[in-house]
C-alpha cells in the first residue's frame, strides 16, 4: 500500500520536476524492500504555543528495487536502476494540539536544512548503457534534489489534517516578501568553445519550480543583460537566491558558473549593488575545478509584506498556477520545473499585485508570471506556496558601494 501511495504521490512530481533533455521519467517498479529506517535519536522541544515540536534523526540503508523508465527525444525508453540507496535526514514533525481526541488536529512534517538532507545513491542501466543520455546521472541528481529542496525541505512542508473541519491556515507556509533582482552584467566568464566564445544566459529562482531566465547574449565572456524579475520568498531566514550561468549550445546548454545569496544578508527596502563570485558547484565537496569562474553583478531590493499583500498573493496562487500549466499543454514549457524567459512570461495576466513599497519596489505589475506547488494527494496537503513574477529589461541603480559575495558573506567594495 506504501508503495502505491508513494508512486502516486512522487510521479507527478518527477513530470513536474523532468529536467530538460528528458521527455519522459516514470516508475517502472518501485518496492521499498525490507529493511526498516533506523531513528537514532528524538528531541522533543515547545517552539509554539498549542504545538509539540519533534526532531527525528532518521537513518536508511535499504534494500529497495526501484526502476525508473527514462526517455529523451529520438530515443526509446531506458530502464534505470537505483542501487545502494541510503537517506540521512532530520525530520521535523509538527503536533497542532487540541481539546478533543485524539488530541492532535494536524501534523506538520518537513526536513531540516541544517543538517542538509543526503541522498546518495548510484545508477545503473539495465540491458543498456548510460552514455546513451549524456549527463543522465547529473540530471537525475538535480531533479531529487529539486524536489527535496522544493517540496519536503524547510521551510517548504507537508500539512495532514487529522481532525475534521480543523484550521490549518497558521501550518501553512506564506508569502512573506518580495525580491526584486536586476541581473545587471557578468564579467571574466569561462570559455567552454573550443571556437568562439560562450552564448552566456542567467537562469535565477529561489525555489527550483520557479525559475525565470535572461535572454543569451551571443559569443561574450563580459555580457551585460539589465533585466528585472520579481520573485516571492516565504521564509527569509532560510532560503537563498540561486543564480546559474549557462552556455547555449546545441544539446545539453553547459553550465559556467553558480552563485548564491543568503536572504537573511538582505536589508528591507534598501536597493544594493551586489558583485557574487560564481563557483562551479555550491557543493564544495564536489569542486575539483578551482579556476577562476568569474563574477556575476547583480542588483536586489527586498520588500517586506504588509498584511493585505499577503493575503491577496495567497488568493492569486492558484491562477497563477493553472496558466503555468496551460503553458506546458501548450507545449511553450517541456516541464513545470524550465525556466521561463521573457516570451513566456508575455503569456497571461500577471499577477497584478501593487503595494505601497518605496521606489515601486513592491507590486507585481505588467505581465509577470507565477506559480504555486502542487499537492501530496495521499500524504496530505502540501503547502509549500509561491509566486514568481515581473520581468521586465531594467535596472534600478542606488548606493554608493558594491558589496562582493564570497563564501557565504559579503564584503563591502569601495566605489
Amino acid at each position: 500500500a506504501a508503495e502505491v501511495i508513494i508512486k502516486e504521490s512522487v510521479e507527478p512530481l518527477l513530470e513536474d520536476y523532468r529536467p530538460p533533455g528528458i521527455t519522459s521519467l516514470k516508475f517502472s517498479k518501485l518496492s521499498l524492500g525490507t529493511v526498516a529506517p533506523k531513528i537514532e535519536g528524538i528531541r522533543v522541544q515547545s517552539l509554539k504555543q498549542g504545538q509539540i515540536t519533534m526532531d527525528i534523526d532518521l537513518r536508511w540503508g535499504g534494500d529497495p528495487n526501484i526502476i525508473l523508465g527514462i526517455q529523451a527525444a529520438h530515443i526509446a525508453c531506458i530502464p534505470i536502476q537505483l542501487k545502494d540507496l541510503q537517506v540521512f535526514t532530520v525530520v521535523r514533525a509538527i503536533f497542532q494540539l487540541t481539546d478533543e481526541i485524539p488530541c492532535i488536529s494536524a501534523v506538520v512534517v518537513a526536513l531540516l536544512a541544517e543538517p542538509k538532507p543526503q541522498i546518495e545513491y548510484t545508477l545503473k542501466a539495465v540491458g543498456g548503457s548510460l552514455t546513451a543520455l549524456p549527463g543522465l546521472s547529473d540530471k537525475i541528481e538535480d531533479t531529487v534534489n529539486s524536489i527535496v529542496t522544493d517540496m519536503l525541505q524547510w521551510p517548504h512542508r507537508i500539512v495532514v489534517p487529522i481532525a475534521n473541519n480543523v484550521d490549518i491556515s497558521d501550518l501553512e507556509l506564506k508569502p512573506v516578501g518580495k525580491l526584486t533582482v536586476t541581473i545587471l552584467r557578468a564579467n571574466d566568464l569561462k570559455n567552454m568553445e573550443l571556437v568562439g566564445k560562450s552564448d552566456p544566459y542567467v537562469v535565477v529562482h529561489i525555489r527550483p519550480l520557479f525559475k525565470v531566465k535572461t535572454k543569451v547574449i551571443d559569443n561574450n565572456l563580459n555580457p551585460v543583460w539589465n533585466e528585472m524579475f520579481e520573485l516571492i520568498a516565504e521564509d527569509k531566514e532560510t532560503q537563498s537566491l540561486i543564480l546559474e550561468v549557462f552556455d547555449e549550445d546545441i544539446g545539453d546548454d553547459k553550465r559556467l558558473g553558480v552563485a548564491k545569496l543568503p536572504l537573511i544578508e538582505l536589508e528591507a527596502e534598501t536597493s544594493k549593488e551586489i558583485e557574487l563570485r560564481l563557483l562551479p558547484s555550491l557543493d564544495m565537496l564536489k569542486i575539483k575545478d578551482k579556476k577562476d569562474r568569474g563574477t556575476l553583478t547583480i542588483q536586489v531590493f527586498y520588500h517586506e509584506f504588509l498584511k493585505e499583500e499577503q493575503l491577496f498573493a495567497l488568493e492569486e496562487e492558484k491562477r497563477i498556477f493553472e496558466e503555468r500549466k496551460k503553458l506546458k499543454e501548450a507545449g511553450v514549457i517541456g516541464s513545470t520545473v524550465e525556466a521561463l524567459d521573457g516570451a513566456a512570461s508575455a503569456v497571461g495576466s500577471g499577477v497584478g499585485m501593487v503595494g505601497s513599497g518605496i521606489g515601486a519596489g513592491v507590486g507585481f505589475v505588467g505581465t509577470g508570471f507565477g506559480a504555486v506547488g502542487s499537492g501530496l494527494s495521499k500524504a496530505g496537503k502540501f503547502m509549500g506556496r509561491t509566486i514568481t513574477g515581473h520581468h521586465s529589461g531594467g535596472s534600478r541603480r542606488s548606493g554608493s558601494s558594491t558589496p562582493v559575495h564570497e563564501n557565504g558573506s559579503v564584503k563591502t567594495k569601495s566605489s
